[in-house]
């Protein structure tokens, strides 16, 4: 059964903030001759992880509202240089803009189901998409999208 995760974008404004962070990491590394892979490190590890594989992804809240989401790629334990474990989430590095929902700050991750994940915008609301975010936003607000 498919399962996704839910973190907080810490410092994003918007999903352009977050797409522009992604762009510059992936050029960094470029730049240090490693893959171009999309890196998120946690410092906890889903114990779910094979469900989260089987078709899940990372749903990003920006500002108080889960925005939008990334394929989970793969889930790989490391050790850090300090010698403590910690998570790599390999993303996608196409972020997928989703019916706006609003949530509330929380530390660390969360488990989200396939049931309670917010539908892509693109399904939800056609159209949508070419829309700026802050018209989104207030649309979202006014309970009009």
């Amino acid at each position: 059964m498919t399962l996704n995760l839910i973190k907080l974008s810490v410092g994003s404004e918007s999903v352009k903030d977050l797409e522009g962070w992604i762009r510059q990491r992936l050029k960094e590394k470029k730049a240090r001759g490693e893959p171009a892979e999309h890196i998120h490190t946690t410092r906890m590890m889903p114990k779910r992880a094979d469900e989260l594989l089987d078709g899940g992804s990372l749903y990003w809240v920006i500002k108080g509202a889960i925005l939008c989401r990334q394929k989970l790629r793969d889930i790989r334990a490391i050790t850090d240089k300090d010698g403590i474990g910690r998570c790599q989430l390999v993303l996608d590095t196409k972020l997928v803009l989703v019916d706006p929902r609003p949530f509330r700050a929380f530390q660390g991750w969360r488990y989200l189901t396939v049931r309670d994940a917010p539908p892509d915008l693109d399904r939800s609301a056609p159209g949508a998409r070419s829309m700026p975010e802050p018209l989104r936003r207030e649309l979202r607000e006014l309970g009009l999208l």
